[in-house]
């Protein structure tokens, strides 16, 4: 009873997996629907510089047509020239520095040692040439008013009442050292000069000074009243005749009456009927992919985990390209629409990565402006990235795929560009920046794809690949426990590689299964005949019906081996299906051979199964017993290699273990061709090209 609580979940899983597939489309197509961009989109595509094709645009309303960025920045700039920084003279500056000269003259004049008569004269000139600049004004130009020139026009404030006034009219700092220097070297009472101009100069501050608050708020002001367009475009009036050329005067007529249409709620209508709009559209979608998957991936469609992460990448790309359009990103470009087919290519295969991105890019064309520059870009981009990693074979791989991507992105750039403006030399290379960064991004794609493993139990190939490696744990053990069935499933491994790579089919994930398939022999490795010595065989000392047992065991023995150390089910299922429910025949017939008068239960004898059920645990079947059964060769040459390989297949055939494995006799016979071949050329046998004749 607590077992059946503890499965619970499994069993409704099971129950309402129907239902569960379709309220997973419902939840994707609301959460797409929820978050794309809700304001209706402008139906007329156009080009600066091309001919227009459609019929004869007429203002639907009247609308004011918006200035260029060019044009608003221009004003802007004509705007804030026109406004004059605010500098406010500030008498009491000029009080603390005279009173502030009196006070260090009298200090410093004791220890100056200048004659007592000579200080009327050293006092009276210094407080006259302190009252001069002050009265003429002391003032910092500001670096961002010195346009055309260090002087410029201010408004300077005194008590309430603003005069114009012009920088060359007032004295800067160094214009006022040099003003005390020369007018107290040409006064030739005063024998102690630098003495007096240093303690002149010491006084020196701006009484002028530069109100910034108060001129950003007129800056402020005066840019709030500048006016975004220039000029109204009447209801009714032709904007532009089929056949002509969008010139920029068209073209911005275009762009206001698009702002206008997107911008307008009582020109874009009813907002339900837009979210209706984007129901259908989301859900069309998603019901041509369910359709492929029922029609071409019956195995996908049937699991729910599988499903669950295929819409929830394509809800993450679409939710993603809302918020990016949302916060108005400089460029569409940005995003990396290039992650989606690499995350579906290396979890599935190339047909699923291929229909799932451009069903993706059709629904973001709806929302992007140039929507068929920007649906080819992504589709060959992402043509690119499903082909440049069909066979994952090293990790540099993503690397090139990431190459390949942006020289795509840079030869449709140029092309379009080149289409577009028709000259090199008008090409905006800034604008391909964004690419750059889309494809960098894509790289995230690799950690999502081990996250996206572990959360949905998925093994993509990148798995596979570390799988392989001969120095992870479990293959080591059986090297060492099991130095024999290891070299075994190596030579399985190349044999069964070679042939579903001619047949089609995944040849990394042949490879894993083959390495690992034998796994459960660590066990009790004596048992097996290649990790026997010469003269020693435990089932001398046994029953058959106990070796049997022994040798059927290492089946269930490297299924357990193999959960325990967090193989993935779809190699497991190599280790389950490599002998089928065959008999172990040498036992078997050894057994009716020496007590024919007992009663025999053949299932003793008989491996658990299932028989194969894919291209991939199929030629493993037949690699394994082919080159186990190539080891009995006393004298291998191309007649018994031939002959070995025909009697294994048939033999396997006969027995119905291959009637679930979508393998065809033309796979067979071709399966059959590289048996032969391989094993001659393991075996140093000279290749005779008519041994089927014989």
């Amino acid at each position: 009873m607590a077992k059946l609580k503890k499965q619970l979940h499994l069993v409704l899983y099971r129950k309402y997996s129907s239902n569960l597939k379709f309220v997973m489309m419902a939840l994707c197509v609301f959460f797409v629907t929820l978050f794309l961009p809700k304001q209706a989109r402008f139906r007329f595509e156009y080009e600066k510089g091309k001919t227009w094709m459609q019929k004869d645009l007429y203002s639907p309303h009247s609308f004011s047509i918006r200035k260029t960025n060019e044009e608003i920045e221009k004003d802007r700039d004509d705007i804030l020239k026109s406004v004059l920084p605010i500098y406010q003279n500030d008498v009491q500056i000029v009080e603390n520095a005279m009173d502030a000269f009196n006070s260090e003259f009298e200090t410093k004049w004791k220890s100056s040692g200048i004659p007592e008569n000579n200080k009327g004269i050293y006092f009276t000139d210094g407080n006259a040439l302190l009252k001069n600049i002050y009265a003429r004004g002391l003032m910092n130009p500001v670096k961002k008013y010195q346009r055309s020139g260090p002087n410029y026009n201010f408004s300077l404030v005194f008590n309430n009442v603003s005069t114009q006034v012009n920088t060359a009219d007032a004295f800067n700092m160094s214009d006022a050292i040099s003003f005390i220097k020369e007018t107290i070297k040409n006064n030739k009472k005063i024998e102690n000069q630098d003495w007096l101009i240093k303690l002149v100069s010491n006084h020196l501050k701006a009484n002028y000074v530069y109100d910034e608050q108060l001129t950003d708020k007129l800056e402020e002001n005066a840019l709030n009243s500048l006016s975004l367009t220039r000029g109204m475009v009447q209801k009714g009036e032709l904007i532009i005749a089929k056949g002509t050329m969008v010139n920029s005067v068209i073209y911005q007529k275009l762009e206001s009456l698009r702002a206008a249409y997107e911008e307008d709620a009582k020109v874009i209508g009813n907002r339900n009927l837009i979210l209706f709009g984007q129901f259908l559209l989301a859900g069309l979608i998603i019901t041509l992919l369910m359709i492929f998957l029922f029609l071409f991936r019956k195995d996908i469609y049937a699991d729910n985990r599988q499903l669950a992460l295929i819409l929830l990448v394509i809800t993450g790309m679409l939710v993603g390209l809302s918020w990016a359009i949302r916060i108005k990103i400089p460029s569409v470009y940005y995003i990396p629409f290039c992650i989606v087919p690499i995350i579906i290519r290396i979890l599935f295969d190339t047909r699923l990565a291929l229909n799932i991105h451009l069903l993706v890019v059709l629904i973001a064309g709806f929302f992007v402006p140039n929507s068929f520059e920007f649906a080819f870009l992504q589709i060959s981009a992402g043509m690119v990235a499903i082909y440049s990693i069909k066979n994952l074979i090293k990790r540099e791989q993503f690397l090139i795929s990431a190459l390949l991507i942006l020289l795509n992105y840079f030869i449709a750039f140029l092309g379009i560009s080149l289409i577009r403006d028709g000259s090199v030399t008008d090409i905006e290379w800034l604008n391909f920046v964004p690419f750059i960064f889309s494809v960098l991004l894509s790289l995230l794609a690799y950690p999502l794809i081990y996250a996206f493993e572990r959360m949905f139990g998925i093994t993509s190939d990148v798995t596979l690949m570390e799988l392989t490696n001969t120095n992870s744990k479990l293959l080591r053990d059986l090297a060492f426990k099991a130095p024999g069935t290891f070299q075994h499933s190596l030579q399985v491994a190349n044999l069964a590689e070679a042939a579903i790579f001619k047949i089609g089919g995944n040849t990394l994930l042949v490879r894993a299964g083959a390495l690992y398939h034998d796994i459960g022999k660590t066990v009790n490795p004596q048992y097996f005949i290649e990790n026997q010595n010469r003269g020693s065989n435990p089932h001398d000392t046994i029953s058959y019906e106990q070796s049997a047992q022994i040798i059927i065991q290492h089946v269930h023995k490297g299924v357990e081996i193999a959960r325990k150390n967090n193989i993935p089910e779809m190699l497991i299922d190599f280790i389950r299906t490599h002998h089928g429910n065959t008999r172990v025949d040498y036992f078997y017939q050894s057994f009716l051979k020496n007590f024919p008068e007992k009663f025999v239960d053949e299932n003793i004898f008989r491996y658990p199964g299932p028989i194969p059920f894919s291209k991939e645990t199929a030629v493993l079947m037949l690699a394994d017993s082919v080159e186990a059964a190539s080891r009995s060769l006393k004298e291998p040459d191309a007649i018994s290699i031939s002959d070995l390989v025909e009697r294994i297949i048939d033999y396997k055939l006969d027995q119905d273990q291959l009637t679930n494995s979508n393998i065809t006799l033309k796979d067979i016979e071709t399966i059959k061709l590289i048996f032969k071949t391989m094993l001659m050329g393991i075996y140093h046998v000279r290749i005779d090209y008519d041994i089927d004749k014989h």
